[in-house]
């Protein structure tokens, strides 16, 4: 029995369509593992010096890598169009308040780090784009000793 090349032909189509069916929601559980691994909307900060001051004296810097995590209403590349404006909010009030632990000129105070700046950047932003702020690396200058 010699099979037509239409027929042929029509049964590839068939299993290729089968198979494809198939893989479909492997694919598209995939393709939500990947948005999760990519992360949520967010603005990396590079490299950026603090200064850490005791007793309105200079003691140390602190190196920081800093990512702010947007809400999904935020509009995450025009707020990474704003990332010079994110770098010199953080200068400025650095410069003003020191984030150093008491006692600890080589440490950050995330909490109060966090607190301070989530206001500062929300004057950028407006309200309710920024979900949270996450301190990647903390590198001071001068380590204890």
């Amino acid at each position: 029995m010699t099979t037509s090349p239409d027929r042929r032909h029509l049964l590839v189509s068939a299993l290729a369509g089968a198979v494809a069916l198939c893989a479909a929601p492997v694919m598209a559980s995939e393709g939500k593992k990947d948005a999760k691994e990519a992360g949520a909307a967010s603005v990396q900060l590079g490299a950026i010096a603090i200064p850490i001051t005791e007793n309105g004296k200079l003691s140390n810097y602190i190196f920081l890598n800093v990512r702010i995590n947007l809400t999904i209403k935020a509009d995450e590349a025009k707020l990474r169009e704003k990332e010079p404006y994110f770098r010199d909010a953080l200068v400025r009030v650095s410069s003003k308040v020191s984030f150093g632990q008491p006692g600890k000129d080589y440490l950050l105070d995330e909490p109060r780090f966090k607190q301070v700046m989530m206001a500062e950047w929300t004057k950028i932003t407006g309200p309710g784009m920024i979900k949270s702020i996450d301190v990647l690396a903390q590198n001071p200058k001068r380590h204890p000793l």
